[in-house]
């Protein structure tokens, strides 16, 4: 699925979304398809999300690649446990 949303528009929904995407991770990693699927999203909306939340320190990427080639995102854990942004 594409969207034809102004990035802009994408962006400004990021905080919006945290909870539904560390929700989507709270099983485990994901790849950004797998998250987008979880939360109804496009991916090409959803990668804009996850690449905004490892820039702050709230998802990680894991080191390898799926054997598909998709980098898996995991929550950050806060140290009560906790997952960010809960």
């Amino acid at each position: 699925m594409s969207t034809t949303r102004e990035v802009r528009e994408i962006i400004r929904e990021e905080p919006l979304m945290h909870g539904d995407i560390l929700r989507a991770l709270s099983d485990g990693p994901h790849t950004v398809p797998e998250i987008a699927s979880a939360i109804g999203k496009p991916s090409d909306e959803t990668v804009f999300w996850v690449m905004g939340m490892r820039r702050y320190g709230m998802v990680v990427e894991l080191a390898e690649p799926t054997d598909e080639g998709f980098f898996q995102y995991a929550a950050v854990k806060k140290a009560d446990g906790e997952d960010e942004a809960r």
